[in-house]
């Protein structure tokens, strides 16, 4: 007598009235004929010791960010040799984390253009100029009613931004001739003055009541509004130059900028001017709705090049610096 199989003696206990399907008839293919997505080419090849900075970045794998990464640096050296725009955009988190003298070097050396700010990018910096320092500890001064407080940035920027009005000058180039005025100790440190003796726009974007210079008695709602309106239409003015080429970078503001931003390029269309095939970018700790939209995806929708990459300024910042400069 036959024995009876595992599978002949197993009993059905299902109440489906559908059986798994059978799988035996798949048709495979050799691994090799396969197109894929990463080759060996792609990987990375490992740091060696006293490595030069070119070295570092043809090192690393060509994939995802780093290739995106690389890809946004060639936009920009193309920009630069095009002589388009390449305009940055900062939040205060960008200058309280170190980087405006990388940011100065890259201007200097012709990759920056111009420079937008948000007004807590703008006070830090003016900050550090004057004292060599910025940033302070609000839980610690909150409770009290000092934070905000500190005198001279209140007093020096709220009479930059009166006497910006009264010679119908911006907010950033009033803040810049200010502390040009001031000869601050820390001046080689500071964006804001090193722009305004080179000559390169800094506009500075304000919503009054988000800044401490705002708390302020010296505060002059008018002016701060004139002048801030001042560089909002020239940011326009600068906008236009991104087109056939140009690169707009948004490093570490979340809301105010990406506004901004998005409202200066339909201004451009609207007057009828061009402006397509240029690249934008957002880096930032996270990626939010406003710089993702505004910025990376619906300006340069159709034509044009958005990146978006996460990670710590004082990191990321660097990075995009060597991966301009390394070739």
């Amino acid at each position: 007598m036959k024995r009876a199989s595992r599978a002949d003696s197993r009993i059905d206990m299902s109440q489906y009235k559908i059986e798994p399907l059978d799988v035996n008839g798949i048709a495979t293919y050799p691994l090799a004929t396969r197109p894929s997505k990463v080759t060996t080419d792609d990987l990375a090849q490992p740091v060696k010791a006293g490595a030069a900075l070119k070295d570092f970045f043809e090192g690393l794998p060509n994939i995802l960010a780093a290739r995106e990464l690389r890809e946004l640096s060639q936009l920009i050296r193309a920009a630069k040799a095009r002589r388009r725009a390449v305009i940055v955009g900062l939040g205060g988190h960008v200058i309280k984390t170190g980087l405006a003298p990388v940011l100065i070097d890259l201007m200097q050396r012709g990759y920056v253009t111009a420079f937008a700010m948000n007004g807590s990018a703008m006070i830090h910096d003016f900050e550090i100029a004057l004292v060599g320092a910025t940033s302070e500890d609000v839980d610690a001064t909150l409770g009290e009613g000092t934070f905000g407080m500190a005198e001279e940035t209140g007093r020096t920027i709220n009479e930059a931004a009166i006497e910006g009005a009264r010679d119908q000058i911006g907010l950033g180039e009033a803040i810049g001739r200010g502390l040009q005025a001031l000869s601050p100790v820390y001046a080689d440190k500071s964006l804001l003055h090193a722009a305004y003796a080179a000559a390169v726009p800094v506009t500075v974007h304000v919503a009054i009541g988000t800044d401490i210079v705002h708390i302020h008695p010296g505060a002059d709602g008018a002016a701060i509004g004139q002048t801030t309106l001042h560089d909002f239409r020239l940011l326009c003015a600068l906008v236009r130059e991104l087109d056939g080429g140009g690169v707009y970078l948004n490093l570490g503001s979340a809301v105010l900028l990406p506004e901004v931003f998005l409202k200066t390029v339909t201004v451009v269309r609207n007057l009828g001017f061009k402006l397509q095939d240029f690249a934008t970018a957002n880096f930032d700790f996270i990626q939010q709705y406003r710089p993702l939209t505004n910025v990376v995806r619906r300006p340069v929708a159709g034509s044009g090049r958005g990146f978006s990459f996460t990670g710590h300024h004082e990191i990321m910042i660097p990075l995009l610096a060597g991966a301009i400069l390394a070739d």
